[in-house]
């Protein structure tokens, strides 16, 4: 395989489009390697680097199907049960706390 074309930020050729940009237009990269490369220099770093990929190439965006839909509400009601007080939160519990807020500042909630 040979070296990927690189092209400065912003100045790519029309046809290629980055991940992001590929899902706005409602197309995903199906499987396709990297046609190119985006690089934008910075000071006392290395460059931003973005893939690009041919919009040609993409394919339209599987639906979501019912199964899908479910198993994406379960892992997201997963995240909102607290381990420790076991309550659902109502809202996605931290990582870095691991558990919901009142369990972790017990002062909190005499406060309110």
């Amino acid at each position: 395989m040979g070296e990927l074309p690189v092209y400065r930020w912003r100045l790519a050729p029309e046809g290629y489009a980055t991940r992001r940009q590929l899902r706005a237009l409602g197309l995903r990269p199906a499987g396709q390697d990297v046609a190119a490369e985006l690089r934008r220099p910075r000071k006392r770093r290395g460059p931003l680097v973005a893939y690009l990929y041919r919009i040609d190439e993409a394919k339209p965006i599987r639906p979501m199907t019912p199964a899908k839909w479910a198993a994406l509400a379960k892992a997201n009601a997963a995240q909102q049960v607290c381990p420790n007080c076991r309550r659902d939160a109502e809202y996605r519990i931290p990582r870095s706390l691991g558990m919901c807020v009142t369990c972790h500042d017990p002062e909190e909630q005499c406060a309110a």
